[in-house]
This record gives C-alpha cells, sequence and structure tokens, in this order.
C-alpha cells in the first residue's frame, strides 16, 4: 500500500505540472485633464476588446465588451447607502463580483440626493461620465471576480480596463491580473493626470485568461462621505469598468491530455497490484 500511495503522489505531480504559453499582453493607458485626454485610448481599447460603441445591459452581449459606468445604479445603492459586492451580477448581471479588504463599496451620489456628489470631495473628483463614481470603503483595493453573468459559475475574461480619477503621485495607483492559479500576470501603474484628472488603464491578454483583477487606487481611502482615512495621502477612486465577456473556463488542452494520462496511469498501476496479489 505504501508503495501505491508513492506512485499516486507522483501521478498527482504530473497532473500539477503545464506546458503553458507565455500570455501576450497589450497595455493601453492616457491620462490628462478631462475627460477628451483619456477617450481615444479607452475608444481604442474597445476596439481592441470588440462589442461596438454601447455595450449590453445585462446578460450575455454576444462574448463581447462589458462596461459598468456606475450611473445607472439606483439611490437605494448609492451614497450614503453601499454598494452589494455583487450588485453586477445579481441586480444587473455582467458576470463581475467585488471584494476588498476594507468595509464594503460606494457608489456616489447623484445631484440632489441625501449625500453631497462625488462623495463629497468636488475639488478632487470629476467623472468621466456623468455623474457617479465608485470606491472601496476603508481600503483601496478593489478586488473583481468572473462569473457567467447572473450565475454563480466561476469565469475567466481576456481584457480588462477602467478609469482612475485624481491620480496625483506615481506608483500607487495599479492594475493587476491573475490567472486562475492566482498567479500574477500582469502589473502596471497608472500614469499621473493631476488633480481631478483622469487616467485609463486597461489591458487585453491573448493566449491566457484572467480569473481576478487587483485595483490598487491611491495610498488614502475614503471611509464616509467627506471623510478620509488620512488627511495626506493621494486618494484615487475609480471611473468606468470595460471587459471582454466572462466566460467559463476551460481546462487547457495540455492539462487536460496529463490528467487523462496521470488517471490511466493510476489505473494501470491499480491493476498491476491487484494482480500481483491474487
Amino acid at each position: 500500500m505504501k508503495r501505491l500511495i508513492g506512485l499516486t503522489a507522483l501521478a498527482g505531480s504530473l497532473l500539477g505540472t503545464t506546458a503553458s504559453a507565455v500570455p501576450v499582453i497589450t497595455t493601453f493607458e492616457a491620462a490628462g485633464a478631462n475627460a477628451a485626454a483619456i477617450t481615444a485610448t479607452r475608444d481604442a481599447f474597445r476596439v481592441a476588446v470588440g462589442g461596438g460603441a454601447v455595450a449590453g445591459a445585462n446578460g450575455s452581449f454576444g462574448g463581447l465588451r462589458r462596461e459598468i459606468n456606475w450611473d445607472g445604479v439606483p439611490a437605494g445603492s448609492s451614497d450614503p447607502n453601499p454598494l452589494a459586492a455583487n450588485f453586477f451580477n445579481v441586480n444587473s448581471p455582467r458576470g463581475a463580483v467585488f471584494s476588498t479588504p476594507g468595509t464594503g463599496f460606494l457608489v456616489s451620489a447623484n445631484a440632489g440626493g441625501a449625500a453631497p456628489v462625488l462623495f463629497g470631495f468636488p475639488n478632487d473628483f470629476q467623472a468621466f461620465s456623468a455623474q457617479k463614481l465608485f470606491t472601496a470603503v476603508n481600503s483601496n483595493v478593489t478586488d473583481v471576480n468572473f462569473f457567467v453573468a447572473g450565475t454563480a459559475q466561476a469565469a475567466t475574461t481576456t481584457a480588462f480596463g477602467l478609469v482612475f480619477v485624481d491620480v496625483e503621485v506615481g506608483g500607487l495607483s495599479k492594475l493587476e491580473f491573475f490567472d486562475a492559479n492566482n498567479a500574477l500576470i500582469y502589473s502596471r501603474d497608472a500614469m499621473v493626470a493631476g488633480n481631478q484628472g483622469l487616467s485609463f488603464l486597461g489591458a487585453t491578454v491573448s493566449g491566457g485568461a484572467i480569473s481576478r483583477v487587483r485595483i490598487t487606487s491611491g495610498l488614502n481611502t475614503i471611509v464616509a462621505n467627506g471623510v478620509l482615512g488620512n488627511p495626506n495621502d493621494d486618494v484615487v477612486v475609480m471611473d468606468d469598468f470595460l471587459y471582454a465577456e466572462p466566460l467559463a473556463a476551460v481546462p487547457e488542452p495540455a492539462s487536460a491530455l496529463l490528467a487523462v494520462a496521470g488517471l490511466a496511469l493510476l489505473g494501470g498501476l491499480a491493476r498491476r497490484r491487484q494482480t500481483r496479489s491474487t
């Protein structure tokens, strides 16, 4: 029995070995004082991902592009009320679910609402697509995991981009992609845009897939409307998210072949041991 366990462990190690190709990643980035400074780059990213000028609202959009611009989020899910982490997979199914080490998420209020617009910082932020913005609460980190829209089935995507608002200090706001094995496959800092400025950062992945996106936005945090984590560090929020439609993950061909070979090896060893014992 001990020999069989050892050989099983060996086969298990073979099953975990894949001959994955290195993905090809193309970056799209721009920064400036207003929407006009980044629109051409945003549009080039749209073209690269596919899906036309206007992405579908909910459910599937033919396997092409999804967009979240926050502006359709109702008052009941906007500042001062929290946004549910799964809002864009349940209420408005677009296959994205958020998480954060912080305490939740906020979408800024409409003008005339219960809370001041732009999280109470009109001298620091502007909207790329009027009029709402997005932020994690009590954290500068937002993770995005992907699902087949409207379901609990895990999925991957091949492109993700977003608009950062108010990047004033370099090296503090960035975009990271992780594959299905949670290995980092891409990391890029957002370009500096200055006070109230807008920075677009996105990338497409060919020959690979994105299982999780991590967004780091500045160093400071928003605690509540008009309240920062501290009075000194750069605070950055987010506007539009754009990404390729999340699709169900499929095993790589090399992985599938190794799995079949490993199972065959185990079956053969078990039969040989049974024969010897009879």
